[in-house]
């Protein structure tokens, strides 16, 4: 039987098994593919493409990578300002020069003066200002704490600047502020005015308007979105606060050097901040919103102010940022300080 079987067989020559070892190879390759091919189907109707392109390939074209991306006209800042620490005065140079070096200026108006957003709106702002490509380059601005953008699966955060201001400093000036208004918008009536009482009588009748409280601030804007950056008194509060700013923050200021912080941005940022500090100095806008009328506390009354907790605890915020600044307005010149620090690369290899 096996030998009339092989009479019927024509002969097998080597050439003739090297075409069917092809042929097998290639239907092989054939139905791999066509099992590949159904099994991408599902993902690319997770995408939204209708089922049109299953090649990884295709995909992978379509997602964003870090060797395209434009980081000047995709540039984002975020200046979450703290109230009275002359943020009217920088961002009204922001808006006086936003035409000419063409990039957009946005205002962040949340409801009531509330500066927490609520879960629903913090990833509708996020989304927004990340997806948002017709305002970039951007400079959004607005009284709201820290947000981290990373909870967020963002793959390009904005870059996020502030400054500070002594907290006792700012509690008088708010006090102030809220009795006899400034020159900014001078006809505007203040929900305290009539009220004469002075800062030092406020603070001998332990009123609630200068309460040390009050001065809780500075800290849970650096401290963020958490509960517990908004008791005041909180360790854990203000640990976090600066270990935003060192990690979160491309650069903290401080009202006292608003010229130095300007200077450190434009040579930083130019897209954006380019002729901020001739602005600054040259133009109207460097001291705006100066309260109408106040009164420096006496001695008694600052002393009773920094024996509490909570001055101590903002003091030491703003002590910590001023020694940041300091750092990083020092390591601007070579230690000569005639020259600005440079850095080259070198020693290339293979060449």
């Amino acid at each position: 039987m096996y030998k009339k079987l092989r009479k019927m067989l024509p002969v097998m020559r080597p050439v003739h098994w090297l075409v069917l070892s092809c042929i097998a190879v290639i239907t092989c390759y054939w139905l791999l593919e066509i099992r590949l091919d159904r099994a991408f189907k599902p993902l690319s109707k997770l995408t939204g493409n209708g089922g049109k392109h299953t090649e990884l390939s295709t995909l992978a074209h379509t997602l964003p990578t870090f060797d395209h991306f434009d980081y000047e006209d995709q540039l984002v800042v975020l200046y979450n300002r703290v109230p009275k620490t002359g943020s009217t005065s920088f961002v009204n140079i922001a808006y006086d020069l936003c035409k000419q070096n063409r990039y957009h200026v946005l205002h962040i108006n949340v409801t009531a003066n509330m500066h927490v957003l609520s879960l629903p709106n913090q990833i509708s702002f996020v989304r927004n200002v990340t997806k948002w490509h017709e305002m970039k380059p951007a400079l959004y601005h607005g009284h709201m704490a820290f947000l981290d953008f990373s909870k967020f699966q963002i793959a390009h955060k904005p870059i996020y600047i502030n400054l500070v201001r002594k907290p006792l400093d700012r509690l008088v000036s708010y006090y102030y502020f809220l009795r006899y208004g400034d020159n900014y918008r001078p006809n505007l009536v203040r929900k305290k005015a009539g009220n004469k009482i002075t800062f030092d009588e406020c603070v001998v009748q332990k009123q609630p308007d200068c309460d040390p409280r009050n001065m809780w601030l500075q800290i849970p804007f650096f401290c963020g979105h958490a509960a517990e950056c908004w008791e005041p008194g909180s360790d854990w509060a203000l640990k976090q606060a600066k270990r935003n700013l060192v990690n979160e923050y491309f650069l903290v200021g401080v009202t006292e050097q608003m010229y130095e912080f300007v200077d450190l941005l434009e040579r930083s940022l130019p897209r954006i901040f380019q002729g901020f500090r001739e602005h600054y100095q040259n133009s109207n806008k460097s001291h705006l919103r100066v309260t109408s009328s106040k009164l420096p506390p006496n001695e008694s009354t600052i002393q009773t102010i920094q024996r509490s907790k909570i001055w101590q605890m903002e003091n030491e915020l703003y002590e910590f940022a001023l020694e940041q600044f300091e750092f990083t307005k020092k390591k601007l010149m070579q230690p000569d300080n005639k020259h600005l620090q440079q850095f080259m690369y070198e020693k290339v290899r293979p060449k």
